[in-house]
């Protein structure tokens, strides 16, 4: 059987306050364009399909355009919320989609959603199951106990509780901080989880034979090759140029028992997403000679701080290739040996709304911004980006943000 596993396409996300909707469009045009041709016989969407609980209107019509696309060539397709969805928006018409092969779990329940084929490709029975971005709280209510105070003891009793015929085979989409022996990989600088937290070890999983996760940004495989990330399909954010071809996961599945083969499959973005790291005279040596165009580019320069002159030449130099400046920096320290954190350079490396965004969910329970906080951050991020920093705001700026913030909040404090 083969099955296609992407996850965390995040519909409607924007970077470095630029909207990523037409580089989304492209992907998802190109993932059709490659189902269309090799006719998988499932997909599989493991979570965060929105970037916000509250989509706007762009990043609905692309789910919809995808899903309509993938019911146009009868593929069975599976999706799941993860933490940055509302699963209840994310399952409006889930009855009815269902009988265009459109399978839809937005909330935990007691007895997961699942779907069971009775032999689709000559090897017997197949189970699919879905489970949602979860909570110990949510699955303590759901299994009337009161004694599930972590993440891995929860899952693994909602698991412990399904009727699950290890016998046929079974996977399952999971959108979840699954760790092999606690430990994590290196995350993408757009994701938000706290490290550490919501641990779940892979060995949680024992009963699938195939675990399709979403959640963390990079794609690779945890405890065993059958228990994988998927990744996102684009690059968001400057750090995650450092992870591998982005794309999505072909999963060839065969008898029970028999060997699962997984391949990357990556898709060529309509912006690629480049990183330059060198002195002054080495990057404006790179921008003026080498083919690059059309894409996204960061920049930090390791031997001097970046002045107003040196930005806009920059960015001259960057808008000459067709391509966008998204990101400017200086490593440059003035006391020699003075390294810098890895935590440190973490934080430097995003944008602030993303930071914005990491305070608002570490401290909201790991529950993303609406979009009016988004749109209000983002505000704040551009300000502070094009101000000149010996000059105070202006009171217009000001009268914008305590509006903005007395929509969100009733009293603008």
């Amino acid at each position: 059987m083969k099955i296609y596993h992407l996850a965390d396409l995040h519909l409607g996300k924007s970077i470095y306050g630029i909207s990523m909707i037409e580089d989304q469009k492209h992907w998802i045009k190109q993932f059709i364009a490659y189902c269309a041709k090799e006719r998988p016989d499932a997909v599989l969407i493991a979570g965060d399909v929105y970037d916000r609980s509250s989509p706007g209107g762009d990043a609905v019509e692309l789910l919809d355009f995808m899903l309509t696309k993938l019911a146009e060539m009868n593929i069975q397709t599976f999706l799941i919320a993860g933490n940055h969805d509302s699963g209840q928006r994310l399952s409006f018409g889930k009855t009815m989609l269902a009988k265009q092969n459109i399978h839809i779990s937005g909330t935990a329940k007691k007895e997961m959603d699942h779907v069971t084929f009775d032999d689709p490709d000559g090897y017997g029975p197949l189970n699919i199951w879905m489970l949602p971005y979860t909570y110990p709280e949510q699955i303590s209510l759901l299994l009337e106990r009161d004694d599930l105070r972590t993440y891995d003891q929860a899952l693994r009793e909602l698991i412990a509780a399904q009727k699950i015929d290890t016998a046929q085979r079974n996977i399952i989409l999971s959108h979840q901080n699954v760790t092999a022996n606690g430990k994590e990989v290196e995350r993408g600088g757009s994701e938000s989880m706290v490290g550490g937290v919501g641990q779940i070890d892979y060995s949680a999983y024992d009963p699938f034979d195939y675990v399709a996760l979403g959640h963390i940004h990079s794609g690779y495989s945890v405890g065993r090759p059958e228990v994988r990330y998927a990744g996102t399909p684009l690059c968001y954010h400057m750090t995650e140029t450092r992870q591998k071809d982005k794309g999505f996961l072909k999963v060839t599945l065969a008898g029970k028992g028999e060997a699962v083969t997984i391949e990357n499959v990556a898709i060529t973005p309509l912006h690629k997403m480049r990183y330059l790291t060198g002195t002054k005279e080495e990057i404006y040596d790179l921008l003026q000679n080498d083919s690059g165009k059309n894409e996204y580019i960061g920049i930090t320069i390791t031997d001097q701080r970046v002045t107003p002159e040196i930005s806009a030449y920059l960015r001259q130099l960057v808008t000459g290739r067709g391509s966008t400046l998204m990101e400017l920096l200086s490593s440059y320290s003035s006391f020699a040996g003075n390294a810098v954190s890895a935590e440190t350079e973490a934080v430097e490396t995003k944008s602030l709304e993303d930071l914005f965004a990491d305070l608002y969910r570490e401290q909201r329970g790991d529950t993303p911004p609406t979009d009016h906080e988004y749109e209000m951050m983002k505000y704040v991020g551009e300000l502070v980006r094009n101000q000149d920093a010996h000059l105070p705001l202006e009171r217009k700026d000001v009268d914008k943000i305590v509006t903005m913030a007395k929509k969100i909040g009733g009293d603008g404090e």
